[in-house]
């Protein structure tokens, strides 16, 4: 289903509803959709995504796709986040914005799999919270944030929210960028921006 994704060449999406879990179901079908399989979770609260991709390197080395990952969505995320807000990563999987939790990614990898030898998919997740849970305490007549003082978000922090789809697109458009120049030997996979990195 790509819809409303107006995705790079060679990817495909696959949309779940609110419930789904976009992260276990792309494992679930990594082997029989291949490379550039999309599954993203409808939700209004979240963008939640996960990436299909194919290494052509050892287990060992394939898993510093994590950090071209994270390098990729702190590309995207910096267009929608206010200028005077720092977006900085916490080591090694941690997305903050001024030093709120704002989301984070992940790698799985096929169970079994051995370090020296390629494996058949990765898998990238990334969670990025749009909203934080507003409550209300007995007897009082308004809502307010509840105690998520680790926990930040894009609506908090004024950050644009006219189209989360962008943030999944655009990621893709890098990553499409980081897979080309990766081929011919460009991009370090070993690091983060050093500039993005919390010290």
């Amino acid at each position: 289903m790509t819809g409303t994704l107006d995705l790079p060449p060679f990817y495909s999406a696959i949309a779940l509803r609110e419930h789904g879990d976009a992260f276990m179901h792309a494992q679930a079908i990594a082997i029989d959709e291949g490379a550039g399989t999309l599954v993203w979770v409808r939700r209004f609260d979240t963008v939640e995504f996960a990436l299909v991709l194919e290494p052509d390197e050892p287990l060992a080395s394939a898993r510093r796709a994590l950090y071209a990952g994270m390098n990729a969505a702190g590309d995207a995320l910096a267009a929608h986040c206010p200028p005077e807000k720092p977006l900085t990563f916490a080591w090694p999987d941690t997305i903050l914005l001024d030093g709120g939790i704002l989301g984070g990614a992940r790698l799985a990898w096929p169970k079994g799999a051995a370090q020296m030898v390629t494996p058949d998919w990765l898998v990238l997740g990334l969670v990025l919270r749009m909203t934080v849970p507003h409550v209300r305490a007995a007897g009082d007549d308004e809502f307010a944030l509840g105690d998520f003082s680790e926990i930040d978000s894009f609506a908090e922090q004024g950050a644009s929210l006219a189209a989360r789809r962008d943030e999944v697109q655009a990621f893709l458009q890098h990553r499409l960028q980081v897979d080309r120049r990766s081929r011919r030997g460009v991009v370090d996979h070993r690091a983060i921006d050093a500039a993005l990195l919390k010290p």
